[in-house]
């Protein structure tokens, strides 16, 4: 990893893919601010974070809010002097058929999901430019590129995440910060566990590797796209979904 890059965001972080994200990070020497609305679940996150002996403190966010992004930025700036790697992982799901969605649930997740990650991202440009040097990760989705029945809201937000990972790659790549997505498909956390068993197997019945894949398969690539070894790769989707997009 960078010696002179040390300092990383991640939204979402509290729990499930961003948590394993977070450790990751943590494991390769970065500080990382737990940002996620649950603030109770991110200071025991940022406190396994600590002893793996970086520097880690748990801001809450509320991504669809401007003031609370700004709030979030000027906490990590306090601590630890700049934001050097921006993951952008907090989402939601508000599921339904089409005819039915309500535009309350249109609403939430769009606004998480795609305004959330454009106003971190934003934010966080804002000083990389300056230094000129950054990384930054949208976690999208299958989804995005699929389209998936009942998920209206969730598909298009992740739609726009990736449309938007590739403006910003074409904005900010002269000032050598790279922006990329990482789409995952079926992954393994609390939330599709609680899955009924037929809608999961009707799910891995479509993978090529016939299984589900982990956090820790999303975390590691992060970790490689913001890497040095990563530094000539922008405006890329990178698929982790087991075959799913064959």
């Amino acid at each position: 990893m960078y010696d002179e890059y040390k300092n990383a965001v991640v939204t979402g972080a509290a729990r499930g893919i961003g948590k394993s994200i977070a450790l990751k990070l943590a494991e390769s020497g970065i500080n990382v601010v737990i940002s996620d609305i649950m603030i109770d679940e991110a200071e025991k996150t940022a406190e396994e974070l600590r002893k793996k002996g970086v520097k880690a403190i748990a801001v809450k966010t509320d991504v669809s809010n401007i003031d609370s992004v700004n709030d979030m930025v000027e906490q990590t700036v306090k601590e630890f002097g700049s934001i050097d790697f921006l993951i952008n992982n907090a989402g939601v799901t508000r599921d339904n058929l089409t005819i039915r969605m309500s535009e309350q649930e249109w609403d939430m997740v769009l606004n998480i999901n795609l305004k959330g990650t454009f106003l971190c991202s934003q934010a966080a440009a804002k000083m990389m430019m300056k230094k000129r040097f950054g990384r930054i990760v949208n976690i999208a989705s299958v989804s995005g590129i699929l389209g998936t029945a009942g998920q209206a809201n969730y598909a298009s937000s992740k739609a726009g995440v990736i449309a938007l990972t590739k403006t910003f790659a074409r904005e900010l790549g002269g000032r050598n910060i790279t922006t990329n997505a990482i789409a995952p498909g079926y992954i393994i956390t609390e939330m599709t566990e609680k899955l009924p068993e037929k809608v999961k197997e009707a799910y891995i019945s479509q993978i090529p590797l016939k299984r589900g894949g982990t956090p820790e398969d999303i975390a590691e690539v992060v970790k490689f796209l913001i890497s040095p070894s990563a530094s000539y790769i922008t405006g890329t989707v990178i698929n982790v979904s087991g075959g799913l997009l064959i």
